[in-house]
């Protein structure tokens, strides 16, 4: 959706989305299929790679960091300060290759320790990718994935969504939802709480608004 005529006068905070998770999950491809639309099939390793784009959340516009980190343990100083520097993370694991969800616990642990005691506490996305690879598909979860699931949500206390960067299936999804969470004062904009269910109610999306170098150059949020 276009903008609102309504603004803040400020120009605007800086708003840092992180992706973790182990090499090979999907990181890059998620993030390329938003920004691009196009899906990469060949695995690139990525040591640290931060894209911007201008969005528009509600009546305030925002400048929006996406992080693409490693997922490899040679660079933990790097991966602590892009942590301590989030204002969300997405853990992203395969789900064909469930071991990968044991890095995600890791990486969620390292998160809980560096940002305890934070009020509002720092919003964090379980991402299951690759559900394309699913014995069944893109169709109902099979019971590990249910239980992967259950263990995000029940255990770790976060929001999970399982996504495919090949079918774009999910993928401007998992951007609304961290979006949504983000707390960004601001008169006329609603709460964190309200906007993620004027999700749930159909109401809000992410839309692009043109590209620029091949990557999107805006994103609207309602």
């Amino acid at each position: 959706m276009a903008p609102s005529q309504k603004h803040c006068e400020d120009p605007g905070p800086t708003v840092r989305l992180v992706f973790l998770g182990a090499a090979g999950v999907g990181k890059t491809a998620l993030i390329q299929r938003f920004l691009t639309g196009r899906f990469e099939s060949r695995h690139r390793r990525t040591v640290e790679e931060l894209h911007g784009l201008e969005c528009a959340l509600g009546p305030r516009r925002v400048s929006l960091e996406v992080l693409d980190t490693s997922g490899s343990y040679s660079f933990p100083a790097m991966r602590r300060l892009s942590i301590r520097r989030a204002h969300a993370v997405a853990l992203v694991f395969s789900l064909a290759e469930p071991d990968t969800f044991q890095e995600a616990r890791r990486l969620r642990d390292e998160v809980a320790a560096l940002r305890a005691g934070e009020d509002p506490p720092l919003p964090v996305l379980v991402v299951g990718n690759q559900a394309d690879l699913l014995p069944g598909g893109l169709g109902p979860r099979p019971p590990l994935a249910e239980h992967l699931a259950a263990t995000a949500e029940l255990e770790w206390g976060c929001s999970y969504l399982e996504t495919s960067a090949k079918q774009d299936y999910n993928v401007q999804r998992l951007f609304q939802d961290l979006l949504l969470q983000v707390p960004l004062p601001c008169p006329g904009l609603p709460s964190p709480a309200l906007r993620r269910r004027r999700w749930t109610e159909g109401q809000a999306r992410v839309a692009p608004q043109g590209h620029a170098g091949g990557k999107r150059a805006s994103c609207s949020v309602q």
